[in-house]
């Protein structure tokens, strides 16, 4: 049976989904996380519903068939059926794990009511966070189990390439596996 950890491990080795238009149903990786993942020309949707009530939904939709997915009509269809709500849509990024130490300064974070940090542990497992001079680094366990980073860099030290550092960091924190991070539009 594939799965989303399968189809995203690939993914993280450089091998995606054929471009051939389709859509590929899997189960749930664990109840929190259901969804839609768009590669280029096929879209994976993670979910414990009925794959025929998926693939009716989307072909009830008058648009393009590559862009169903995405469409916004079956995104809130998704959500009334599984009761969800969403806040935005990312895009998922993947760096391979590096050796060594990371080249920066962190320190264990013990402030649970940061806001990053609530953030993070409603959407991941696992949660580990580091914080440096100006920013915070969190790692976890995401959708399909994937280790995820965040970062977050403090508003006064924006807009000067801070949350790079941190990114990199945390492929050194990844003890031998890819990192993901799911990025949205920065909000500042």
């Amino acid at each position: 049976m594939e799965t989303l950890r399968n189809i995203l491990d690939t993914a993280a080795r450089g091998v995606f989904p054929p471009a051939d238009g389709r859509t590929t149903v899997v189960p749930q990786h664990c109840p929190r996380d259901a969804g839609v993942i768009a590669f280029t020309g096929h879209s994976v949707v993670f979910t414990d519903e009925d794959p025929l009530w998926v693939y009716d939904t989307l072909g009830a939709l008058d648009c393009d068939a590559l862009a169903a997915t995405m469409n916004a009509r079956f995104l809130a269809a998704l959500m009334d059926r599984t009761g969800r709500t969403t806040d935005t849509i990312d895009v998922m990024t993947v760096g391979s794990p590096l050796p060594g130490e990371p080249p920066l300064a962190l320190r264990e974070n013990r402030d649970p009511a940061h806001p990053r940090v609530v953030s993070s542990r409603r959407r991941r497992d696992e949660v580990g966070v580091w914080a440096t001079d100006g920013g915070v680094l969190v790692l976890g366990r995401g959708i399909a189990g994937r280790l995820e980073a965040a970062v977050e860099v403090a508003e006064a030290v924006r807009h000067r390439g801070l949350g790079r550092a941190p990114a990199l960091a945390a492929r050194h924190l990844a003890g031998g596996e890819p990192v993901w991070a799911d990025c949205s539009r920065s909000r500042s």
